[in-house]
């Protein structure tokens, strides 16, 4: 029959169930399997695990699942097809069930060496934040929303079962959403439970996967404070999709009929396969290529398909054979090319396949193509129909990326002592609120939080004129002992203002002089006092907020303390995971954040850097490289004289101007 507006006849693959694993077991058995099979294994417990790419990734770096768990029944079947061990049916957001689990798991106590996992995390508003340490607090036991807060119900298993080293991945949109709050706070709560930590967003093409996929990687470890990737792949020598999928059988493709099947006939050369091909043809079953089958095509896709190229917009396909809106719809299709990166394959692959069209051939990726650029072998096979098993791979981990990530936490042979591990990044944060709240009680009590709301409007609206400090000093010293903008006050802000552009500034402040009602409501000020979204950032900041100050000073600081340029380069991306390892998270984050800041646009400059003076130099991975023969300037006072921003400034300076 034909398919009404469909253009090809409706169609449900068939289903596909598999037997479990030789080597899998039930909870019950649990302890028999562990003197069995599982006997001197380095073991792993993979949470919210899906189909098992994660874990895929973990056994290739050496580990043995003992136990995956996820709610999806059809991705657990799979699971339990293709991995030894447990494939447990639970909602870990339910506190019961991770009771249950941790019954599950008493057998194996103490000998779970890693727990790893992708909780879905969503990123949390500024507005529900004052909610979030009480919700920590209670280890995700509040009975509020528990589906976006799974990310607490995998912190409170790896409190349960105390694993050596801890393993969380999730796309960057997870941090970038909402200054990395979640992240950042999940990462505290590891250090608390004494692990060394590491954030890293990682491109998975550096790592063999064929394909544009960042990925955000969170690393924890008890017995080391060491993490070393091994080295990416450079850009000449990646995984191209020819390289991938181009060994898979050709498919004839005629419109509206059926295209592929379970079973392919497949006749490649072995002599002519690439190196990945070759990985990915181990142990499946010699001159047959499963899941080899895609969705039927539609005539005018058909049409469409053979007259494009993998740089042909949608909005460049003849009008007549649009269906969908250009305006809304400007990337439907994407041809993908042989000697390119696929598209990242997404859980939207089960929806409909545009997003994937074959470089060559008129029609979509095949579940096994699909397959193969997630990295998933091919002896490995998906439960369920056509869409059960491209929705499993889109929503997976690819292994060639969980291995990488896993192999920086194999066990290393210098161990420490029992207590002796002072996680790096944990020491500097120490160290930069110690050396921030000695300014806070000094001259430099404007730049840091915790102001009132008079006093934080008024270092927002003066941001950005360029004023010597000490004239700045002068300025918010008027009104110190205030909390609301009377008429003298105000007066007395203009005169300090050293110079027309300080005035105007200044001027705007008049909207609010003498209404002491409006300093009682500090999240209205900003749109009171119009202020600019810069402005306004800087003043929540200043006002205790936790965010992420995006300013170039501070990022400057983050990317030399890391010793990367992502100051220069991925500024939104990489370089506020580089800020973050320095933020941290908790009560004294917007302090930590807003000293980063200062440093950054006061010793940390981009030219003739005062190291000598910065309280983090001793962290500093680029000092020697920035720093160079400064030393012997700073000494004879050659430098570190010019004016800056009217948001910065350093008390040895100001001194100076004073004299």
């Amino acid at each position: 029959m034909q398919g009404g507006h469909y253009g090809v006849p409706l169609e449900r693959s068939d289903y596909l169930k598999l037997t479990r694993n030789r080597n899998s077991c039930k909870p019950e058995r649990f302890a028999k399997w562990l003197e069995g099979f599982g006997s001197g294994k380095r073991l792993a417990v993979d949470l919210f695990s899906g189909a098992g790419g994660l874990s895929l990734g973990l056994q290739r770096a050496g580990w043995t699942v003992a136990a995956a768990v996820d709610f999806d029944e059809r991705a657990l079947e799979t699971h339990a097809a293709n991995f030894p061990g447990m494939s447990l049916h639970m909602d870990l957001g339910n506190p019961d069930e991770r009771d249950r689990l941790e019954q599950v798991l008493e057998p194996a106590k103490g000998k779970i060496d890693l727990v790893a996992g992708g909780p879905p995390c969503q990123p949390f508003s500024r507005a529900g934040r004052s909610k979030i340490r009480n919700l920590v607090e209670y280890h995700g036991r509040d009975p509020h929303d528990r589906r976006k807060e799974l990310w607490s119900a995998y912190l409170d298993v790896v409190r349960r079962l105390e694993p050596r080293a801890v393993l969380m991945e999730n796309v960057p949109d997870m941090g970038l959403g909402d200054d990395f709050f979640v992240v950042r706070t999940i990462e505290q709560q590891l250090e608390e439970l004494g692990y060394a930590t590491q954030v890293r967003l990682v491109d998975a093409w550096r790592y063999g996967v064929p394909q544009h996929r960042k990925r955000l990687i969170l690393l924890a470890r008890k017995d080391v404070d060491k993490f070393e990737w091994r080295q990416e792949l450079a850009e000449e020598d990646r995984t191209t999709l020819r390289d991938a999928i181009g060994d898979l059988p050709e498919l004839p493709v005629v419109p509206t009929e059926r295209v592929g099947d379970r079973e392919w006939a497949y006749s490649a050369d072995p002599s002519e396969l690439s190196s990945f091909a070759t990985d990915m043809r181990k142990w499946a079953r010699r001159g047959v290529v499963f899941d080899h089958m895609t969705r039927r095509v539609r005539k005018d896709d058909w049409e469409i398909f053979d007259g494009m190229d993998s740089r042909t917009l949608y909005s460049e396909i003849s009008p007549e054979l649009q269906r969908y809106d250009v305006k809304h719809f400007t990337d439907k299709y994407k041809k993908l090319g042989w000697g390119e990166l696929s598209r990242s394959i997404t859980a939207h692959i089960a929806k409909d396949g545009y997003w994937y069209i074959h470089p060559d051939q008129n029609r979509t990726l095949t579940v096994r193509e699909a397959a193969r650029v997630q990295t998933f072998p091919d002896r490995f096979r998906f439960a369920g129909t056509r869409s059960d098993a491209f929705r499993q791979i889109g929503n997976a981990v690819p292994p060639l990326l969980g291995q990488a990530a896993a192999e920086v936490l194999w066990p290393t042979d210098q161990g420490l002592a029992e207590g002796a591990l002072q996680p790096h990044w944990r020491t500097v944060r120490r160290e930069l609120t110690l050396w921030a709240e000695r300014q806070r009680e000094g001259d430099e009590w404007y730049q840091l939080p915790k102001l009132s709301p008079l006093h934080a409007a008024v270092v927002a609206i003066l941001s950005g004129t360029r004023v010597q400090p000490a004239q700045m000093y002068k300025m918010v010293e008027t009104i110190r002992e205030r909390s609301s903008l009377t008429k003298n006050a105000f007066l007395a802000l203009l005169e300090a203002a050293p110079t027309d552009a300080a005035r105007a500034r200044v001027d705007r402040l008049s909207v609010v002089v003498g209404k002491s009602r409006v300093w009682q409501q500090p999240e209205e000020v900003p749109g009171h006092l119009g202020m600019k979204p810069g402005e306004q950032r800087l003043y929540q900041l200043l006002t205790d907020n936790d965010l992420l100050w995006i300013g170039q000073g501070a990022l400057r600081v983050a990317a030399r303390l890391n010793g990367s340029e992502s100051d220069r380069t991925n500024k939104l991306s990489d370089g506020r995971v580089d800020l973050v390892k320095l933020v941290g998270a908790g009560e004294e984050a917007p302090l930590r954040m807003a000293a980063l800041r200062l440093i950054g646009d006061t010793l940390c400059l981009a030219r003739q850097p005062l190291c000598e003076r910065c309280p983090l130099s001793a962290f500093c991975a680029s000092r020697d490289e920035v720093s160079g023969d400064l030393f012997s300037d700073a000494v004879s006072g050659t430098h570190g004289r010019a004016a800056v921003p009217a948001q910065t400034g350093d008390p040895e300076r100001r001194t100076a101007t004073r004299r």
